[in-house]
């Protein structure tokens, strides 16, 4: 069996667009990859010669200023695209926030061929506008939001990007829950606030019957319906 036979991403992630033929064509020029916690892929300004699926873990999207402060500019989830395509440079850094695992590809090897697949343009087509109205929400959450209104949508998008394998629903109430792959210092850094801030979210949310914390790193989501209206 080839990679792609076991991938557990393949009906959601890009190469969904393709046939058993061209699935095995791609899976020749792609290879697995393990990225540690903390163990960077792509970095900002560099020569874009990576191109990679997410099959498991959570990665971060920073870019730099100056004087050596990083901005986390967005977060990818399982089945998500991360390089770009047909282009010299990278625009940002791309670095694993939990143990990840990746299908690479040579970027130059990809645009070739997806130049002759235009099934999987199309696709990538497609992700790059999703990313584009993710960048606009995430501009409004640090620009405009408040505090308890950033992690309340923060838990919300990740109960909707995080796996089916790792995001449960209860069939009888809708409730959902999940392992966080953040810590809380990661949630805070993320979010553009303090750990302290962060904490005292969680437990108000908590206090309000909107969500469970079964433990440190696990939490219920109760009441959806009422995260969704916190979240603005």
């Amino acid at each position: 069996m080839s990679a792609c036979d076991t991938c557990l991403v393949r009906n959601r992630a890009i190469c969904a667009a393709l046939d058993d033929r061209e699935i095995a064509a791609l899976n020749a020029i792609g290879r697995r990859r393990t990225i540690a916690a903390g163990e960077p892929l792509l970095w900002e300004g560099e020569d874009a010669v990576l191109v990679a699926n997410v099959i498991e873990g959570v990665l971060k999207l920073s870019t730099g200023t100056e004087d050596g402060r990083e901005q986390i500019v967005g977060v990818v989830y399982p089945s998500e695209f991360i390089g770009r395509p047909f282009a010299k440079t990278n625009g940002h850094g791309v670095t694993a926030m939990t143990e990840a695992k990746v299908c690479v590809f040579n970027r130059r090897d990809f645009d070739a061929f997806a130049a002759s697949h235009p099934a999987l343009e199309h696709k990538l087509l497609e992700r790059t506008l999703a990313e584009l109205d993710r960048t606009r929400r995430w501009m409004l959450l640090l620009g405009r939001k408040s505090a308890g209104e950033r992690v309340a949508s923060f838990l919300v998008e990740l109960s909707e990007r995080l796996s089916p394998a790792t995001c449960q629903t209860m069939p009888d109430t809708g409730a959902r829950r999940f392992t966080l792959p953040f810590s809380r210092q990661q949630i805070a850094d993320v979010l553009g606030l303090t750990i302290e801030t962060v904490s005292r979210q969680f437990t108000r949310l908590k206090a309000a019957g909107i969500i469970t914390l079964p433990s440190r790193r696990e939490v219920e989501i109760s009441s959806p319906a009422r995260l969704h209206a916190e979240a603005g």
